[in-house]
């Protein structure tokens, strides 16, 4: 899926991925360690409102355009006009509208089955039902049940199997969920499909960290940060890594700068945490 609305909530995505992925961390792997903390809550609907989608679309039409439209300025205007708009007969592209509203409104829960029924049963084409599937996995994991955002991300790879960013999207709720390996799988694909993209080559080093492959993910993470050195969650990465190595100054380095560039990230919450556990030094155990 390319659309801004799924470019707006993959910072979702990344927040659980790095909760599940770095959370204990340094317990898992080298108990004399501090541990990596965890948020212990799940990403709220504010944390990105979502923007008019990119084709392919369920429809072509003014009253949809002027709907998905008010999405960011004005979301409760959009829910009232798809609400209005269904009622007289607007059908999918109502309620596409309706669900998004719901959505930017900050009800995932309301918003992630009306998606998913939507994508079943539209008579779209194969790759806007992906699309609107992908829409329900990421309000599914707005929503904090990250199964069912597994779901609906596997219901939208079976009608685009090769796409990357539901791949990625994939991976992110199989680590949320602790399965690392078929975190790992996915994300072989993605880079296999693409190996531009950067978020692809971090989660994979974090999956890889907590299979015992921490030479194999420092690996990745460098290739991570070769395509984009400002890139915040492959510097958390980073640094974690280099903590597991003995390398207290290095990590505390890329986690300090992963706060400079992305302050109010979830990532730069974790580097903070983290480096407030350094701080006070390896726990006795």
């Amino acid at each position: 899926m390319r659309a801004p609305f799924r470019n707006a909530l993959l910072g979702v995505f990344a927040a659980a991925m790095l909760t599940a992925l770095a959370g204990g961390a340094f317990l898992l792997h080298a108990p004399a360690m501090p541990e990596a903390a965890e948020a212990g809550h799940a990403p709220s609907a504010d944390a990105a409102l979502p923007l008019p989608p990119e084709p392919p679309r369920l429809a072509d039409s003014p009253e949809y355009e002027a709907c998905l439209g008010l999405l960011r300025g004005d979301p409760e205007g959009a829910l009232a006009r798809a609400s209005e708009w269904e009622e007289k007969g607007g059908g999918d592209p109502a309620r596409h509208c309706m669900a998004l509203g719901l959505l930017a409104l900050g009800e995932p829960e309301r918003a992630a089955p009306r998606l998913e029924r939507l994508a079943s049963s539209s008579q779209a084409g194969a790759p806007a039902r992906a699309a609107i599937y992908a829409q329900a996995a990421q309000a599914w994991m707005m929503a904090g049940d990250t199964a069912r955002a597994y779901a609906a991300t596997t219901l939208a790879l079976s009608l685009s199997p090769n796409d990357t960013a539901l791949l990625v999207d994939r991976a992110i709720a199989a680590g949320a969920m602790g399965r690392y390996g078929e975190a790992l799988q996915d994300l072989d694909h993605a880079i296999a499909t693409d190996a531009s993209r950067t978020e692809a080559w971090v989660f994979r080093a974090a999956a890889l960290r907590h299979l015992d492959r921490a030479e194999d993910a420092m690996r990745d993470v460098q290739q991570a940060l070769t395509l984009d050195p400002r890139h915040p969650e492959a510097l958390l990465e980073r640094g974690i890594l280099r903590q597991l190595k003995g390398d207290t100054r290095g990590a505390k380095e890329d986690w300090e700068r992963t706060i400079a560039l992305a302050p109010d990230s979830a990532a730069a919450d974790l580097a903070m945490q983290n480096l407030a556990l350094n701080e006070a030094g390896p726990r006795r155990r």
